[in-house]
């Protein structure tokens, strides 16, 4: 489930606390929890519901001036089921406190490890885990489509590993480009003096 800046900054405001979406099948559940930009999003409720149900007041709540102009957005696309959305509480995104930590200590390495071995097993490319990380250590802020041919993939196969990479706190996204987080330089050095210099 995505938002456009303007929501998103109606969701960090405290503006936007519900959404409408045409979908086949909810890519959110109730109860659980949605990574934005802005933060780590609480999903209260997601509920069908019929176009003649939504209100004005819906459609402010929803981040839109008036009930025409959302449900001429839901109308644009011809299937799927109209979902209401309830959107809580908005936390800090949790992947900025953990890719802080300078420090690695050897249970967290362990897991770790245990964790870019499988994310090298799974991948059709082969292991990829320890070059993208050795690529960013040493080209911060140079771009994915420069940085995707020092590993020998594809630009957007590329960003994709690099997300799975920030998803354990190891990246962080910059303006232009990307750099190790202190927890994946961290990681990184005890990659390097490990025997096999290997995940």
């Amino acid at each position: 489930m995505l938002f456009r800046k303007e929501f998103l900054e109606g969701i960090r405001t405290g503006a936007v606390t519900l959404a409408f979406r045409r979908w086949r099948r909810p890519s959110v559940r109730s109860g659980g929890t949605l990574l934005t930009p802005v933060g780590q999003l609480h999903i209260v409720s997601v509920e069908p519901v019929a176009l003649n149900r939504i209100s004005a007041a819906d459609a402010r709540r929803a981040g839109y001036e008036s009930r025409e102009k959302l449900l001429d957005e839901l109308q644009r696309r011809p299937d799927g089921e109209i979902y209401r959305i309830e959107l809580g509480s908005l936390l800090p995104d949790p992947r900025i406190a953990l890719r802080e930590t300078s420090e690695v200590a050897e249970a967290e390495y362990e897991a770790l490890r245990h964790r870019l071995r499988r994310l090298d097993a799974r991948a059709s490319e082969g292991a990829w885990t320890l070059r993208t990380l050795e690529a960013l250590s040493s080209h911060p802020g140079v771009r994915a489509g420069e940085l995707c041919g020092l590993v020998g993939l594809e630009k957007e196969r590329f960003k994709l590993n690099v997300r799975k990479l920030k998803n354990l706190g190891l990246t962080e996204s910059l303006g232009t480009g990307y750099r190790l987080s202190p927890r994946g330089e961290a990681l990184l050095s005890l990659l390097r003096s490990d025997t096999g210099n290997a995940p």
